[in-house]
């Protein structure tokens, strides 16, 4: 996070540099209006005599506040535009941390936090850098500007004087800020909590009603609006004080003003024009106090966030060369595991142990096992989406390890189980963003898959947006529609896993004659519960407790009468085979 915040910097210092030098003009020419102000007053003691010079006054005060208007437009363009850049700037480098980030970090942070991340912390930084840039040069240049012109120009006395209320009050202001805080976190959590009741109430109203549980999720409610209302009276509270303290603090520096200033002016060392302009300096303060609290509350809350984000800027990556993944060639079908056992990081208990398998190019292996038997985390290794150890993994005849991650991972098409669909056009669903795809390819990737026909009832085609996670389609079209993406991308290994579930007989009948057709010369690796998807297989290994317990053909494995010949009476009797 350090460095890049080093390089926005770089990047933005020039527009850095512009905004201060805006805001320091700003502040020099808001000095001159009180100053003026003060000067026509006292030349209003003889209006016959000064007519010119009022009038020449007066065009001054205009000219100064037409200056102020345009000097303030591009700083408040500036203040708007820097922090905002930084946001996106910020986001684009994180969303490129997550899509490199190694899958033993991403697996243990969750969505929520994840989103906390791209909103809430970049946001409270962003949020920082407005504050320090556009309320922070200001306060400075106020306090040193309008205290110097009040010492120079009016009086030092009177300055020191009338300035110590306004320090004692900032004091004030800061330690109240820290009560209004406490009490505005928990109103947030009583917030949430009763919003999160009354969705909760709502989703299983039937279920209240069914049990006749009214009353109690009345009384329930009452109790959390309860505690809401005496938190957000906490809040009004300290809101209130935090204002009138302000407002005392400055009443207060008014009146010393006023009462030592009029002596002053009694006993000639002022003139009133002069009392006047210092009381217009002193307005020039009221801002700055009620920022200083904001900004060390911002300070605070972008701190954590920094933090935050700093951990997650500091996990590691996967080392994916992209020219790499552009040159090179696929690798080989052939696929060796030589006695591999895994586990995860945060797990004592392996999830594989001792496996052995060999697959040459153009083979199918059938995995059918248990559930959390290891067959999707087999296939996670076969793709180095976690550490795998050195010499236990061979695909192409090279060590996995040595085979740079973008070419591994472009030889393997992997149809996950989890038929995860993007807010976007179907065509782009099949062909994963990659442009190198003509649409006839994909239209015939859909048709190999038995969805063509869904897609063309469609108003527009494969141009069709399907919505969140393919909402607008059902489970079997979801299926068939990521299982399409097997006959467009040219891979050399193709990985099903567990992705016929959701179909019907007849078409899962079809589909798979389609994927017997595509994986000709092609390694295909078939994971299923079904064994009519894969009794076809040259190989099934049967999986249990992450062990491999049976192998061999079909027939050989219903005549061990082990536990694939267990599934298989199990699903004949509900008549899944054919």
């Amino acid at each position: 996070m350090k460095k890049i915040a080093i390089s926005l910097i770089k990047k933005y210092k020039i527009t850095i540099i512009l905004m201060i030098l805006f805001i320091n003009l700003n502040m020099y020419f808001l000095t001159y209006p009180p100053k003026i102000i003060g000067q026509i007053v006292d030349l209003l003691y003889n209006i016959n005599d000064n007519q010119q010079q009022i009038i020449k006054s007066i065009i001054n005060l205009i000219i100064i506040s037409v200056i102020l208007l345009i000097v303030r437009m591009p700083w408040r363009w500036l203040a708007g535009y820097l922090p905002r850049s930084f946001e996106k700037d910020t986001k684009n480098e994180l969303f490129n941390q997550f899509m490199k980030m190694k899958m033993t970090n991403i697996q243990n942070i969750k969505n929520g936090e994840l989103m906390s991340y791209f909103t809430k912390d970049i946001m409270e930084i962003r949020s920082f850098i407005y504050r320090i840039l556009s309320y922070g040069t200001r306060i400075i240049v106020i306090f040193i500007n309008a205290t110097y012109v009040m010492m120079t120009g009016v009086d030092v006395k009177l300055t020191i004087i009338t300035l110590l209320p306004i320090i004692v009050t900032i004091y004030i202001t800061v330690k109240i800020k820290k009560y209004l805080e406490k009490s505005f976190k928990k109103s947030q959590k009583y917030f949430t909590e009763l919003s999160e009741y009354v969705q909760e109430s709502t989703d299983a109203i039937r279920t209240t009603k069914s049990y006749s549980i009214e009353g109690q999720q009345v009384k329930e409610f009452i109790k959390k609006n309860r505690f809401l209302r005496q938190s957000n009276n906490a809040v009004d509270v300290y809101s209130t004080l935090l204002s009138s303290c302000i407002k005392i603090g400055f009443g207060i520096c008014y009146g010393i003003s006023i009462i030592y200033g009029s002596k002053l002016v009694l006993e000639g060392n002022i003139t009133t024009g002069d009392l006047i302009a210092f009381n217009g300096y002193i307005g020039l303060f009221l801002g700055p106090v009620t920022w200083i609290p904001s900004i060390i509350s911002r300070y605070k809350r972008a701190q954590i966030s920094y933090n935050r984000l700093d951990n997650v800027f500091n996990l590691e990556r996967e080392k994916i060369d992209e020219k790499t993944l552009k040159n090179d060639s696929l690798i080989s079908g052939d696929i060796k595991i030589n006695n591999l056992t895994f586990n995860y990081q945060e797990s004592i208990n392996n999830i594989l142990k001792d496996i052995n398998i060999e697959i040459k190019q153009g083979e199918t292996l059938g995995i059918i096992g248990t559930i959390g038997s290891g067959k999707t985390t087999l296939m996670n290794l076969l793709l180095k989406l976690y550490p795998v150890p050195n010499g236990k993994i061979t695909i192409g005849g090279k060590d996995i390890n040595d085979i740079p991650i973008e070419i591994l991972r472009k030889s393997i098409c992997y149809i996950t189980q989890d038929n995860f669909l993007f807010s976007t056009t179907i065509k782009e669903n099949v062909r994963l963003f990659k442009e190198e795809f003509e649409e006839e390819e994909i239209k015939e990737s859909v048709k190999n898959a038995m969805i063509h026909e869904d897609i063309e009832k469609m108003q527009n085609g494969i141009d069709t947006i399907i919505g969140e996670r393919g909402i607008d389609l059902s489970g079997g079209q979801k299926q068939r529609l990521v299982i399409s993406r097997a006959f467009l991308l040219k891979s050399n290994i193709i990985i099903y896993d567990d992705s016929f579930s959701a179909l019907d007989n007849k078409t899962e009948e079809k589909v798979l004659k389609n994927v017997k057709e595509l994986s000709k010369g092609k390694t295909c690796i078939i994971i299923s519960n079904r064994i009519s998807d894969i009794k076809d297989a040259n190989k099934i290994i049967v999986l249990d407790a992450g062990q491999i317990i049976e192998q061999g053909t079909h027939e050989q494995l219903i005549n061990q009468n082990g536990l694939y010949n267990k599934f298989y009476i199990q699903q004949s009797s509900k008549e899944e085979i054919n």
